[in-house]
């Protein structure tokens, strides 16, 4: 795997990447991240393209902020991937998962409009962006071989047991913000995991071996 020159990235965003801390990632989910690490590294090791698909429901949320973190961390660390979402259903963007990762400093623009907008998403001036929206995991944005799939709900971990384009497929699941949705906490609960599943990630890509 190449290393990768590590991008300018937007103000907001850096200081949102310096402040991640590690150490606070729970024992508990650790032996989780190390099932997609060495998912990740036999792919390096095999010098085959790291390319990771974050699933759940509805792709609207958790597998949004999967997608969008998972691209700049890995960035951030110099390293090469590709990124992808895709969920059991197709529905739309949900708009308070768009505005947590504007939150947290990437430059969120919708470029159109409808029931399943799309939206561009940027963590660097010169990055190219992340083309958000709703869709299933097969659509053929996604990849079609080779990919890691990571579950990142139960739903969707326990009614997509195969997943045929994934080379590894990793449990990962994580709470759905949805919970909050029209309650006073809503901004606050989006924000909390979207910084936990950034956090989590930056742990597993801090264990990334760079091959060759």
């Amino acid at each position: 795997m190449l290393l990768i020159m590590e991008p300018s990235f937007y103000p907001n965003l850096q200081e949102t990447l310096d402040s991640l801390s590690i150490d606070q990632v729970p024992g508990a989910r650790i032996a989780r991240l190390q099932l997609l690490i060495e998912a990740i590294n036999s792919q390096i090791t095999q010098n085959r393209p790291v390319r990771l698909n974050f699933i759940c429901t509805h792709n609207s949320r958790r597998s949004m902020f999967g997608q969008c973190w998972a691209q700049a961390i890995a960035a951030h660390m110099g390293i090469e991937v590709d990124t992808y979402s895709g969920g059991s259903e197709s529905t739309a963007f949900f708009p308070a998962a768009a505005a947590a990762l504007q939150a947290g400093g990437f430059q969120v623009t919708k470029i159109q409009e409808g029931t399943n907008p799309v939206y561009a998403v940027k963590y660097a001036p010169d990055s190219q962006p992340l083309v958000c929206f709703s869709k299933t995991f097969d659509h053929f944005f996604n990849p079609t071989s080779g990919m890691i799939a990571v579950m990142v709900c139960l739903d969707a971990d326990q009614n997509c047991p195969y997943i045929p384009a994934a080379a590894h497929r990793i449990s990962l699941p994580y709470e759905d913000p949805k919970v909050s949705d029209d309650r006073p906490d809503q901004v606050a609960v989006y924000a909390e995991r979207s910084l936990q599943i950034a956090t989590e990630l930056t742990y597993v890509f801090s264990h990334i071996k760079s091959g060759n």
